[in-house]
């Protein structure tokens, strides 16, 4: 087990009609003038803007609104939303969405106290210079997923570069997350698949890890890892169930905020193999991670069998037959939450998503290893060799 230090300062709203507590959250943290930011507009159409505008508005705050946000979501609109800050004096972003939303309001947070805006992409996100400083800021959770709402991480495309990258720190933690989950009753099904995916990824990529001694957080993973399992299938099927749309909004946040992985080394080569499908191909995150993890299994397993023999007995409840041994269980495995993604309706190979040959491997490793990395993953390091060579498994 390895030392730690953890600490999530967000405060945490979970519960029917709490948007309403919106205003009361930004004046207690004594702030007046706000960004709002959201995407597409499926927050008009379901009501939630409304309940934020008139939380605002009755709470007699200033606010005005950045609007636009899509899934990989761009750095062109961050610098808009700085641009808006500024000039209108701003001192509170909240954002209103799921995670490219919020990850959109934690770059705009840092990029307005910048030195300089015109390298920060160049320096914070693809060449890890530190953020010292961002302002305050908020978000209300419609789509669980990402788990941007708890986390320390934001993930930001530069379109005109081609890199997909983030910026982890302290500083990107919300000051405050509202919940609730009637605001995911009208969740398009695909999203709520999508979402399922992620937050069983970022517990993945925490769980497949060489660190000893974890037994605690092994527990802890694998039964949360089991919920979601269990649970996604069910709240599709039952899509204005408030229970199940709860506890999946529930294991969305606990899985990224990292308190499941704080005593461990943590792997995320599928995140970064998938942040370049993301880029290439314009998947949704959630799918592509369900393309790239049976792959990266695949490839990796024999590093360390055996946490993949307890993840799916443990978690997806498989047990080994009589005299099958451990590779043939593990592609069982495999096989199993490739059902599990398809059955919800995702995609498990890299030709459904418009991939027809190799050709855009070579440069996809390329990126996915570039700045300051190295190797990606910890449970196996990765070369360029490697990733391309999981991007073929999952053709």
């Amino acid at each position: 087990m390895n030392n730690f230090s953890w600490q999530c300062p967000t405060k945490l709203i979970l519960g029917k009609d709490t948007i309403d507590q919106v205003a009361s959250e930004i004046k207690a943290l004594g702030c007046s003038r706000v960004l709002m930011v959201y995407g597409s507009g499926s927050i008009k159409r379901n009501g939630i803007y409304d309940k934020t505008a008139k939380s605002l508005n009755d709470a007699g705050l200033y606010f005005k609104e950045l609007s636009g946000v899509e899934p990989n979501p761009h750095y062109d609109l961050v610098l808009k939303g700085v641009e808006l800050v500024k000039a209108n004096d701003l001192d509170f972003i909240l954002a209103v969405g799921g995670g490219s939303v919020i990850d959109t309001a934690k770059a705009i947070s840092a990029g307005a106290l910048v030195d300089s805006l015109d390298t920060f992409f160049e320096d914070c996100f693809l060449g890890g210079k530190p953020v010292t400083a961002v302002m305050k800021k908020g978000a209300i959770l419609t789509i669980p997923a990402a788990g941007s709402e708890m986390s320390n991480s934001c993930v930001i495309t530069n379109t005109k570069t081609g890199f997909k990258r983030g910026i982890n720190t302290f500083l990107n933690y919300p000051q405050f997350a509202i919940l609730d989950p009637t605001a995911c009753y009208s969740l398009p099904a695909y999203q709520t698949a999508c979402g399922c995916a992620d937050i069983l990824a970022h517990m993945q990529e925490r769980y497949f890890s060489n660190t000893t001694d974890t037994y605690f957080s092994d527990l802890v993973l694998e039964a949360s890892m089991k919920a979601i399992i269990e649970l996604g299938p069910r709240c599709m099927e039952n899509p204005t169930d408030y229970d199940l749309r709860a506890q999946i909004m529930f294991i969305g946040s606990m899985a990224h905020n990292n308190l499941l992985g704080a005593c461990r080394t943590q792997d995320w080569a599928s995140h970064w193999l998938e942040h370049e499908l993301s880029t290439q191909y314009n998947v949704a995150h959630g799918a592509g991670l369900a393309i790239i993890f049976p792959a990266w299994m695949r490839y990796v397993h024999k590093a360390n069998p055996r946490r993949f023999i307890d993840f799916f007995s443990n978690s997806m409840n498989l047990k080994r037959e009589a005299g099958e041994d451990e590779e043939a269980f593990i592609e069982r495995g495999i096989k199993a939450l490739e059902a599990w993604y398809q059955s919800m309706g995702l995609p498990i190979r890299l030709t459904q998503i418009g991939a027809k040959d190799d050709r855009d491997f070579e440069l996809m490793a390329t990126r996915a290893l570039s700045g300051n990395r190295t190797k990606a993953g910890n449970l196996m390091k990765l070369d360029h060799d490697d990733l391309v060579a999981i991007y073929r498994l999952a053709l």
